[in-house]
């Protein structure tokens, strides 16, 4: 199936922005390719590109796992214009309309169906396309009969921050082996706060979104009673020809009432979600900074024994060559101890000298 959609110039803007970032994906992905060689394991790709993707683009989490199977599928240095999609990253929210995930939040774009084509190839369940200056959808049938949309944007939060809490918890950091553990956290906890920001956006757009139907909710309550009242002086004055047009009107408003009801719930849900991702970002980032400071700690009293250390393992040898050469000439060597004792000595000795050489001076000076 395929969807020509009809997006204003900033949802345009958005899209080609993801579209821009998508293309930098694999662009990583590339230089990954070059220097390690190409990897069938999804695991291993993941991690090897995952952070690096995440840390120089605004590309939400879903579409980076997606990204990571197609680019199995592309030649490298072609043009990026078109990227997958799942029902997490696109819904179709009524006849006349659709989301899609994009780095600049949700947009809600006009489509229209453009026809049905035979079979579809392709591994996701549906494709972002710039084709000929259409902006289109192109959908697998069994993807397009879930028009239900997904609340990509809490769920990709929560995972998001699920992964970053594992990362940090129960002392794995400390067990890394190869990685600089210090910069480990604290690349954590920039994306705690990027995750913070997007939990927040994400919490004030739903918010927005419950005071918009709230306030229409309460606009078609209004025109309900008012038309109610037009009933009533309709038929006190006999004319029942123009009420049924109006009760009519009053019953297709009250089914509208009811669906935006229904959206209202759904917006509450969502900002229910939003605080509780809020709450485990807050959470994880103070267990971050916590073991990020602790590791801080460790490492210099780390560097501060293997200062010290060193300082024992030297005066040791001292000894230790000192005694051989005793044993060898059979004469004493210097004491391995004491040695700024001696020196203060040695500096009084000399002044001492000076100050007599100086009274000499002026005794000849004065004869």
């Amino acid at each position: 199936m395929s969807y020509a959609l009809s997006p204003s110039p900033d949802d345009m803007l958005a899209i080609r922005e993801t579209l821009a970032d998508y293309a930098v994906m694999m662009g990583i992905l590339d230089e990954i390719e070059r220097d390690r060689g190409a990897s069938a394991n999804l695991v291993a790709l993941h991690e090897q590109a995952y952070a690096t993707i995440r840390e120089r683009t605004r590309l939400p989490a879903r579409l980076v796992t997606l990204g990571l199977r197609d680019h199995a599928g592309r030649t490298s240095g072609n043009p990026i214009t078109d990227l997958p999609l799942d029902g997490r990253l696109y819904a179709i929210k009524s006849p006349t309309h659709l989301s899609l995930a994009t780095i600049d939040g949700r947009r809600h774009i006009a489509y229209a169906v453009t026809g049905y084509e035979p079979g579809w190839p392709d591994h996701a369940e549906a494709r972002l396309v710039l084709r000929d200056d259409e902006t289109l959808i192109l959908v697998g049938i069994a993807g397009a009969a879930k028009p239900k949309e997904t609340i990509m944007a809490t769920e990709g939060i929560l995972s998001r921050i699920g992964r970053v809490i594992a990362g940090v918890a129960h002392g794995s950091i400390d067990a890394l082996e190869g990685a600089n553990a210090i910069a480990t956290v604290e690349q954590s906890i920039r994306e705690i706060d990027a995750v913070a920001e997007d939990a927040r956006a994400g919490a004030g757009r739903a918010r927005a979104e419950e005071h918009r139907l709230k306030a229409k909710i309460a606009e078609i309550n209004d025109e309900i009673e008012d038309l109610a009242g037009k009933i009533e002086a309709g038929l006190a004055n006999g004319r029942e020809d123009l009420v049924k047009p109006v009760i009519g009107l009053q019953i297709d408003l009250e089914a509208q009432r009811s669906a935006l009801e229904t959206a209202l719930g759904e917006a509450v849900s969502k900002i229910e979600d939003a605080g509780k991702a809020l709450q485990a970002v807050n959470s994880a980032r103070q267990d971050a900074v916590a073991r990020l400071a602790a590791l801080k700690r460790s490492k210099g009293a780390e560097d501060g024994s293997r200062g010290a250390n060193a300082s024992v393992r030297n005066d040791n040898r001292l000894a230790q060559s000192l005694g051989t050469i005793e044993r060898v000439t059979g004469v004493s060597g210097r004491p391995a101890t004491g040695a700024s004792e001696v020196e203060e000595l040695a500096r009084m000795q000399r002044e001492k000298a000076i100050q007599e050489r100086l009274a000499r001076y002026k005794g000849q000076s004065e004869t």
